[in-house]
């Protein structure tokens, strides 16, 4: 059958309505998914086209998914991230949600807390057993959307379910009816995705639930949940893994709206901000992060990441506070006393700290030569300079330009004679053995002893 698209202006065929495979053994994708060795990633250089929706957001799983993967957060704590997190998602909401476990009582009062403080965004949304004491307790608690495990792969459901996939959809959709009935919004967790026979019970599984949302008038959201960090954003990449074909099933064969698809990405191959970022080229509305990072395992799309990642593809930040991202950095250091390490984009304390001469040469000339972006007004992390053996006289003159806030005609040159003192110190240093960075505290005592002058004018203005 021939219908025309309004999105694309073009003629398509329809008549492709994918049905349930159900098989009697597992396909496990051994050819792939060997486990003795690497995944291989495999090419059919079929190519979809890159369709972004009109609108993009980010969802939060830093109160759930985060909470899997390290020591839990107490009630303060999970409020004063939830008020940091409103502040820098910014009056459009560019963080839709956020996403709790309501087991426990510690659970239930941090989103009794959370609620409490009456923001649209982000709207506090819950995961949940598909059980109908779970479905009770999420409505008295006027949580409107809760997730559900809906395990995709014949990993889960052959292996962990100990089920047929027909045996699966039909529990899986039974589920489904009986939170609609209870008021409950579904969002459906895909787990393992990636390791799905997308063609053979992925999509028919979508298209179940698109039939139940049309009778219901209830919206169901996907989350394609890639449990492994299996996916792969390279153009011309064969299913399983490959993120664009999965979003683009998604909505093309099985009908799903852009703004009920998520991507839900781990980190295990080092591929997490890059999925998500192609899964809302692909027609994603949504990718679904934590805080820093923090989830089972490598973690989860770090949330920091792709709000500057939103940026970049929308050449706006939308009224997001970016600035925020520095202070739950630092939230996270000095009172849940999580270490970042140091060297993490936008969060980590050398980020945009350099160590080497010819860089604080450069920065000491023009910081654009090598700073990302002006992160004094971004994040409110202004450059900064270790002080090591390799830093040179440059080195030197920036760190006490940077310490001092010596700017314009007040900044001191790397040939000023004190400058060359100090460095005759570090190099002493290092020359009896040091090994470590030299402190600010250090510094400043060196700059106190070999540059008076500097000390007292610069604290005395």
């Amino acid at each position: 059958m021939l219908q025309f698209n309004k999105k694309t202006n073009t003629l398509e065929l329809v008549q492709y309505r994918h049905s349930l495979q159900d098989v009697a053994e597992p396909n496990l994708f051994r050819e792939i998914y060997s486990y003795d060795e690497i995944p291989k990633c495999i090419f059919n250089h079929r190519r979809v086209p890159m369709f972004p929706a009109d609108e993009i957001w980010i969802t939060d799983t830093t109160f759930r998914d985060g909470q899997q993967a390290r020591d839990p957060y107490t009630v303060e704590q999970i409020t004063t991230l939830y008020d940091m997190l409103h502040r820098l998602g910014g009056p459009k909401g560019i963080i839709r949600q956020c996403e709790f476990f309501i087991y426990s009582k510690k659970d239930r009062d941090a989103v009794y807390k959370c609620m409490e403080r009456g923001y649209q965004y982000p709207e506090v949304t819950s995961w949940i057993r598909a059980s109908k004491n779970d479905f009770k307790l999420a409505k008295e608690m006027g949580i409107k959307e809760s997730g559900f495990l809906v395990s995709c792969s014949d990993y889960h459901i052959f292996k962990k379910l100990n089920k047929t996939r027909k045996q699966a959809m039909k529990d899986y959709l039974s589920v489904i009816r009986e939170a609609i009935d209870a008021g409950i919004r579904p969002r459906c967790h895909f787990e393992d995705i990636t390791r799905a026979d997308f063609y053979g019970f992925v999509v028919p599984f979508a298209i179940e639930l698109k039939k139940l949302m049309d009778e219901s008038g209830v919206p169901i959201k996907i989350r394609a949940c890639d449990t492994l960090g299996y996916g792969v954003s390279y153009p011309g990449a064969a299913l399983p893994r490959s993120v664009p074909g999965i979003i683009y099933g998604l909505r093309h064969y099985a009908g799903f709206p852009s703004e009920l698809l998520e991507w839900h990405g781990h980190n295990d191959f080092y591929k997490a901000v890059s999925n998500s970022a192609t899964a809302w080229l692909y027609g994603a509305s949504a990718v679904n992060c934590s805080l820093l990072g923090i989830g089972e395992r490598t973690g989860n799309t770090p949330l920091e990441a792709m709000v500057i990642e939103y940026a970049q593809l929308r050449g706006t930040t939308d009224g997001m506070d970016t600035t925020v991202i520095t202070e739950i950095a630092e939230y996270y250091e000095k009172e849940i006393g999580y270490r970042i390490p140091p060297g993490t984009p936008f969060v980590g304390k050398s980020f945009n700290v350099t160590q080497a001469g010819i860089h604080a040469d450069g920065l000491l000339k023009n910081e654009e030569i090598y700073n990302i972006f002006n992160t004094k007004k971004l994040l409110k992390r202004p450059i900064g300079v270790a002080i090591t053996q390799t830093s040179g006289l440059a080195g030197i003159a920036l760190w006490i330009n940077n310490y001092f806030g010596l700017e314009g005609e007040r900044a001191i040159d790397k040939r000023n004679p004190a400058v060359a003192k100090i460095k005759e110190w570090v190099d002493e240093q290092y020359n009896e053995g040091r090994s470590t960075s030299i402190s600010n505290e250090e510094m400043l005592e060196a700059v106190k002893k070999y540059a008076p002058e500097i000390f007292g004018t610069a604290f005395k203005e």
